[in-house]
This record gives structure tokens, C-alpha cells and sequence, in this order.
């Protein structure tokens, strides 16, 4: 490992996840992102902090369970850092070692290139203050409109709340990505209707070349238009119409670190400043009721987006 990543390792252990000298450090780790969990601990083993390592297989999608171990590793530790290929943020054993007062940070698909540049390296004073005013945007909410190249999405919000992932978990059962900088909501399971351009990228492809149009019924993905030269979306995302839960909308997002760049890693991307995403799948981790297969997330590049008739995104810009 060279020194300038295990000092950015030190940094994120010391500030990021607050961790105290009193406290046990578990790292969450598969062999895709092993190289990662292995820099993490040993930066925390050279700080002096009590710290073990877990590594599990890769699972097959994003939001799978942990092996039951793993989960209960989760839930006896002060904080849990897991680097993984598949997220493992929107799972019960995120849920669970979150309400036992674990801290959780998720880093789903995380690469050494990520931590050496990027959303990894932003301000996040700035990101946590600009994450949190726009998560009480979202909370008082009713009602969310996203406009692009003549595409609109309506979705509902009322009695929802929003969450913070600002990057830095200080206090018991917080928990969220990092890197980080994002300010996100479950919107009702039946309250999205019309169409959206997912131009940026997509959990399961990546970068996407071409964009890609979805439409969605009373909450429910109806249709994926859209192609590249690996062919239709449609095809790699055939797990989204396998069951109707994994179709159904589960997420509104807002990107807040203006440190973030497009790599076709969702980690990163839906953090890009000014931008938006959508997901389809589980929500129950956020307030929302649908537990699904999956939880996979669209990023729409420069994108208006309305609260309540007023406007706080105009092209990628914020109001």
C-alpha cells in the first residue's frame, strides 16, 4: 500500500467514521474489493484501533443479505465499514446493526483509483451542511416533479422523510455511504407516474453511451427503452420485471459533492452535484415498504427538478 492512500485510509477512520480509541472497528469486505478492506485495516491496526475483517463471497445483486454471520459481526461492532462489490446498503443486516447502534458505512463497489481522487476527497464540512439542508427539503415535501429533454416524472412524497448520507457518522446507528454526498427519499410505492431520461449511468451497466427512457405506472416500471452496441438495456436489466417489487419505484435522490465525478461506479455517481437519480427495488431501509431482489439506481445528468411547483434544480443547477 502506498503512504499516500493509507494516510487518505486514516483520514476517513479519524474524521469520517468518528472512531474512538474505546471502539471496535469491523471491516466488511468480498474478494472483488479485498484489496480495499485490507488498506482500511491496516491503517486502523498502525492507529492503534481494535479492528477485524470479515470477507465474504460476492453476491449476485445489489441489495442481497450478508451471509447471518456477517450481519451478526455487523451488529456487535461500534462501527462497520464495508467495501463491497454489491451494495449491501438497502439490507436487514444494515437495518439491524443500524438500530443496535451500530455505525454503518457502506462503500459499494469501491475502487483504490476512487479513494485517490474524486467524491472521496471533497470538503465535507461543505457536503454534510449542503446534504442536510436539502434532506429537510425533502422531508416537508408533498410532492417531487423531474423535468429533461421533454421527459417529466411526477412523484409523490407526502408523509415521507428524507435522509441524510453526508459522509461523516459521528453518533450510534448512523449510517450511510461513503464516499458520500447525497440527500434521498422512498417516494409512495404508487405515487410516480410518466417518463425520465437516465442519462449517466445505471447499476448493472455503468456508464451508459446512449441514454435510456423509462416509464413508470402508478409506481411501477412499465417499460426500458434505449440501447448501446451490448445491446438493449432492457435485456441487462431484466431482473427489474422478474417480480413486480423489484420494478417498482423505491428511490428520489439529490446529488450534493461537487467532488464527484461520472465513473460508472452508482457510489460515486449519484453524489455528483446537481444531479438526480431514480431507483427501483427495496426502500424499506428508508422508510419505504417495498422489500425487493434488488435496489438498482439511474443517475439523470443536469436535470430540473421541482418541489412542490418550486424549482430547485434548473439544468443541473441549484436554485
Amino acid at each position: 500500500m502506498t503512504l499516500p492512500l493509507i494516510n487518505r485510509a486514516r483520514s476517513i477512520i479519524a474524521t469520517n467514521l468518528a472512531l474512538q480509541p474505546s471502539e471496535t472497528l469491523l471491516i466488511v469486505t468480498d474478494d472483488p474489493t479485498r484489496e480495499v478492506g485490507e488498506l482500511f485495516y491496516e491503517a486502523a491496526q498502525a492507529m492503534g484501533h481494535r479492528t477485524l475483517i470479515m470477507q465474504m463471497p460476492e453476491g449476485r445483486v445489489a441489495g442481497e443479505e450478508p451471509p447471518a454471520a456477517v450481519a451478526a459481526g455487523m451488529k456487535a461492532a461500534h462501527v462497520a465499514l464495508c467495501p463491497t462489490a454489491k451494495s449491501i446498503t438497502h439490507t436487514n443486516a444494515r437495518i439491524e446493526a443500524a438500530a443496535a447502534g451500530t455505525r454503518v458505512v457502506t462503500m459499494p463497489s469501491i475502487t483504490m483509483d476512487m479513494l485517490r481522487d474524486g467524491a472521496a476527497c471533497a470538503d465535507y464540512t461543505q457536503v454534510e451542511q449542503r446534504t442536510r439542508e436539502l434532506t429537510e427539503r425533502l422531508t416537508h415535501a408533498r410532492s417531487a416533479r423531474i423535468e429533461k429533454d421533454g421527459h417529466v416524472l411526477e412523484l409523490s412524497l407526502a408523509g415521507r422523510n428524507g435522509v441524510a448520507s453526508p459522509g461523516v457518522y459521528r453518533e450510534p446507528g448512523a449510517s450511510g455511504n461513503f464516499p458520500s454526498g447525497e440527500a434521498y427519499i422512498a417516494p409512495l410505492e404508487d405515487g410516480a407516474d410518466g417518463t425520465a431520461v437516465i442519462d449517466g449511468s445505471m447499476v448493472g451497466i455503468g456508464t451508459l453511451s446512449e441514454p435510456m427512457t423509462v416509464t413508470i405506472e402508478h409506481g411501477r416500471l412499465t417499460s426500458i427503452e434505449g440501447a448501446d452496441d451490448q445491446g438493449p438495456y432492457a435485456d441487462r436489466l431484466s431482473v427489474l420485471f422478474d417480480q413486480p417489487e423489484n420494478g417498482t419505484i423505491a428511490e428520489l435522490g439529490i446529488g450534493t459533492n461537487e467532488a464527484a465525478k461520472l465513473c460508472g461506479i452508482i457510489l460515486e455517481d449519484e453524489k455528483l452535484y446537481g444531479t438526480v437519480h431514480i431507483a427501483f427495488g427495496t426502500n424499506t431501509s428508508f422508510g419505504g415498504t417495498t422489500k425487493a431482489a434488488c435496489h438498482l439506481d439511474g443517475i439523470i445528468l443536469r436535470p430540473t427538478l421541482y418541489l412542490d411547483n418550486e424549482c430547485v434544480i434548473r439544468e443541473g443547477a441549484f436554485i
